[in-house]
This record gives C-alpha cells, sequence and structure tokens, in this order.
C-alpha cells in the first residue's frame, strides 16, 4: 500500500521575505526527506537571517563557506548557492512588480502548466515539483497532486 503524500501546511506569506522562505523550503525539500528538512528549519531561519532578502541577497564568500559547514542545516552546496542566487532574483522582481505576491498576479492569465514554466525560469533549483510544493504552501491555486 502506498504512504500517503505529507501535504504541507498552506499560509499566504504576509511579506516577501516568507515568499523566499518558502520557496527555500521548497527546494530544499526536493531529493531530500521532508520531515528532515523540517527538524532543521530552526536552524534554516537562523543561518539564513530570518530570510531577509536584503541580507541574504548581501551574503559573500565568507558567508557562503559558513553556511557549507552550519550543522544545523541541510548542506547541499547547490541549493545553498540556489538560496543566495534567488534572493537577487526575487529582489529583481520585486523591483518590477511591487512585491512577490504582485509577480505572482502577473502570472494569472496563465494556466497551472504554462505559470511552473514561467516561475522555474528565474529561480535556480527550482524544478516542476518544488514549483508544485512552493505555489501550494503559498496558498496558490493548484491542480491535485497527480494532475500536476
Amino acid at each position: 500500500m502506498a504512504r500517503a503524500l505529507e501535504r504541507p501546511p498552506k499560509i499566504t506569506p504576509s511579506g516577501d521575505d516568507g515568499y523566499f522562505e518558502e520557496l527555500t523550503k521548497a527546494i530544499f525539500r526536493a531529493g531530500f526527506s521532508w520531515p528532515v528538512v523540517r527538524e532543521k528549519w530552526r536552524g534554516f531561519v537562523r543561518s539564513f537571517d530570518r530570510f531577509s532578502l536584503e541580507r541574504v541577497a548581501a551574503y559573500g564568500p565568507e558567508d557562503i563557506e559558513r553556511l557549507f559547514e552550519d550543522k544545523d542545516i541541510v548542506r547541499n552546496r547547490r541549493k545553498i548557492l540556489a538560496t543566495v542566487e534567488n534572493a537577487n532574483t526575487m529582489l529583481d522582481l520585486i523591483a518590477e512588480h511591487g512585491s512577490m505576491h504582485a509577480y505572482l498576479r502577473s502570472l494569472d492569465h496563465l494556466d497551472y502548466h504554462a505559470r511552473v514554466k514561467e516561475l522555474t525560469k528565474p529561480f535556480a533549483g527550482l524544478g516542476r515539483t518544488s514549483a508544485f510544493v512552493f505555489l501550494h504552501c503559498v496558498n496558490e491555486e493548484t491542480p491535485e497532486w497527480r494532475d500536476r
């Protein structure tokens, strides 16, 4: 018998930093045990400066090395680098659209699959499944898991 899929909770982030945190969580969940990521999430919040977009976007080589060595998070180099890159990407989208929520609204005219395709273009490490998880978690409309 197949194990039921763990459904992450839906929230509507109160601001752009909240969207950044949920994007990062979706990316780190991809290919990892979700319970491991959940157990380490307090460490992520601390290590990534509470997901302050401005702070993470400004990380330099010393910050990156600190994260590579941080035992309180999942130390996946590619995903850590993607997180810093995505902070900059999100700030660019916010500058263009006013907020991450407004950017997502700019995709409303697209069907789900086109939205995912558009969403995965600018963000490093974001694939189809992690985009589904991100959209689901930030209370955006998503199809059933099997229809994604």
